[in-house]
């Protein structure tokens, strides 16, 4: 396909959700290519986008002491809370893997805090897709009402 071709093809009207997948796949595909895994070789890039509209995007970061490294996805749920973001979307993974991958459980736990019915999309280079509810990805999540007390 010739860059004139790719050019006509993205001035076709496109719906808004199509546009919007799209983007946030595309911002997920450059985040996983900056990711720092030189240990794993693992690369992955998130794009969480916020109720707002706003789309914030990460990658993941290893560390040669293992527990110090950080997941692409609470990365981008850090710098999204930082900017005062708390509501959620969608969440897209991009990862070099061979089939879409979900969260890690760490991740599930962190972002279900503030979206538990987020829609996860996970794609690859290849352009193999998967998508689920965070919901059902960590079914009986402990959540903050798990913290709740009935002190008499």
């Amino acid at each position: 396909m010739t860059i004139a071709n790719k050019r006509s093809r993205s001035a076709e009207p496109q719906p808004a959700a199509d546009l919007e997948a799209r983007t946030l796949r595309e911002r997920a595909m450059g985040a996983m290519e900056r990711a720092y895994a030189p240990y794993s070789s693992f690369h992955v890039g998130a794009a969480l986008l916020g109720s707002d509209g706003s789309i914030t995007e990460a990658c993941n970061v290893e560390n040669a002491a293992f527990p110090s490294g950080t997941c692409a996805e609470r990365a981008a749920l850090a710098a999204a809370v930082a900017r005062g973001v708390r509501s959620f979307r969608t969440l897209a993974i991009a990862s070099s893997a061979d089939e879409p991958t979900p969260p890690c459980g760490m991740c599930r736990q962190a972002l279900i805090e503030f979206s538990p019915e987020l829609e996860v999309v996970s794609v690859t280079r290849s352009g193999k897709e998967a998508r689920w509810r965070l919901s059902d990805l960590l079914p009986h999540a402990f959540s903050p009402r798990s913290l709740e007390t009935s002190d008499e």
